[in-house]
């Protein structure tokens, strides 16, 4: 789940419902793009893209493991890496099956590439971004992840495949965790 959060706004989408935690993955409190959290603001506020280095520790630290928290995107929580410019808290994160509940991953849907410019551009050339139309589905998420209570996939070409030589690319993955414990319709008493 990606989550953006004005500056001064407090993010109050980070929680779980009963037996699933949150996994932080990538955070950023600062401005990557001009466009993002942009809506009148003066050209200069916006202009200089700089990120705060602690942004994902103070997340992490804050929010993984729980079933919910609350972050505010401000200097005071994370520093001012870019005095003078509005700033914005990103964060992109799961929610973990919970073992001790009984439930396990299952995967909705995965795909490999690049469909967006922003998505883990941070300090790319703009030509290993422009091509915005070259994401595949891949199953072996699916296949590495469902029926377990986490898994790890290593991102890369040699797993999934290049869809688009010389993109920098990024997997995407839905998931759900779901009862191990399913009624068996046969035996449905």
């Amino acid at each position: 789940t990606r989550v953006i959060t004005c500056d001064g706004h407090l993010v109050q989408h980070l929680c779980c419902d009963d037996g699933h935690i949150i996994a932080v993955h990538w955070a950023n409190y600062g401005r990557r793009d001009t466009t993002t959290c942009s809506y009148q603001r003066p050209e200069c506020e916006i202009q200089n893209a700089r990120s705060s280095a602690d942004s994902l520790i103070v997340c992490f630290h804050s929010c993984n493991g729980k079933r919910s928290c609350i972050i505010e995107a401000s200097n005071s929580v994370f520093g001012d890496p870019c005095p003078g410019t509005y700033k914005y808290l990103e964060v992109f994160n799961s929610v973990n099956c919970s073992s001790d509940e009984g439930h396990v991953i299952v995967v909705l849907s995965a795909e490999y590439g690049r469909d967006d410019s922003t998505t883990c551009s941070y300090k790319r050339p703009p030509a290993q971004l422009s091509n915005t139309q070259c994401s595949i589905p891949t199953s072996k998420v699916a296949e590495s992840c469902n029926g377990r209570n986490s898994c790890s996939i290593k991102v890369r070409n040699s797993m999934f495949g290049d869809p688009c030589p010389g993109t920098y690319k990024y997997l995407e993955v839905v998931y759900t965790c779901e009862s191990k414990c399913l009624k068996d319709p046969l035996n449905d008493s």
